[in-house]
């Protein structure tokens, strides 16, 4: 299913810069904790984890050989959620829930009976071709419905402020290469300059341009990691006119330097490649 992940890391993974695509992060062995805006996101086999506008923040994972982080990544099915949302209707008081960008939640039992079947339907192709997409829905049915279902439909109904915001992150995400400036996302997102400032600090805890940067940051690093470009290249291909600059806003952000961050992803994962969803943005 090209929508779906299946995650498995044998060691730890400290504090480091993630942007996460929207999506669905269900944990079965392990714990990751995400750092966002003052709070502590935990998400473990009690706990799940939605994106519902990427976010950039800080993640750490808890994973040993003895005990490897086993998680299901669902990218967000955003027609998917809207046809369950019409279906679910406000009886939960969507009209006054808070919309969230990100959030933790506990598992209860009805959708961990929902994933353990999924899992097991997953297990077997001819299962997992005829079966897997009926029971992805009803995991979303059970989240969309769940104890914060009110504040991932606000967030996805994509009225009011919060709305306009995520109009303002589709453009950077679709343009980051492009030159873009505070009055031209603003204008996006049909907000004065300081609302959009105000507002785009609350949905994402950081400011328009820096967002822009972090997206720019980590956009590089994958085309580094995936192609093999130089940190020059990468760097001009996101956005950066200077190579210099690039380096070191690049190091300032990671902590290391654009060849030494490869080198470590490279170990960290070892692949070629990394398949952890959870740590780029738009990289599957």
């Amino acid at each position: 299913m090209d929508d779906v992940r299946f995650l498995r890391s044998n060691r730890p993974l400290t504090r480091t810069p993630v942007l996460y695509d929207p999506g669905i992060v269900i944990l079965c062995q392990g714990r990751k904790r995400g750092y966002w805006g003052g709070e502590v996101y935990i998400y473990d086999a009690q706990h799940y984890l939605v994106v519902s506008v990427p976010v950039p923040f800080t993640m750490e994972t808890d994973a040993s050989e003895e005990e490897p982080m086993l998680a299901v990544y669902l990218r967000l099915d955003f027609k998917l959620a809207a046809e369950l949302m019409l279906q679910v209707g406000e009886r939960e008081g969507v009209a006054t829930a808070v919309p969230k960008g990100m959030y933790s939640s506990p598992m209860d039992d009805k959708l961990s009976d929902s994933v353990l079947r999924f899992l097991e339907v997953m297990s077997e192709p001819v299962d997992a071709l005829i079966l897997g997409p009926a029971l992805v829905r009803e995991i979303y049915y059970r989240i969309v419905g769940g104890e914060q279902g009110g504040s991932m439909r606000a967030a996805l109904n994509r009225q009011g402020q919060f709305g306009k915001i995520t109009k303002a992150i589709r453009r950077i995400h679709a343009s980051y290469p492009e030159p873009l400036d505070v009055e031209c996302l603003a204008k996006v997102a049909g907000m004065s300059v300081p609302s959009f400032h105000l507002h785009f600090r609350t949905v994402t805890d950081t400011s328009p341009m820096q967002y822009l940067k972090s997206t720019r940051l980590h956009q590089a690093r994958l085309l580094m990691l995936r192609n093999d470009m130089t940190a020059a290249i990468a760097g001009f291909s996101v956005g950066y006119e200077s190579a210099s600059q690039f380096s070191r806003e690049f190091k300032r952000f990671f902590g290391r330097t654009p060849q030494a961050e490869v080198q470590w992803m490279k170990r960290t994962y070892a692949l070629p490649a990394p398949t952890s969803p959870s740590i780029y943005v738009s990289s599957h």
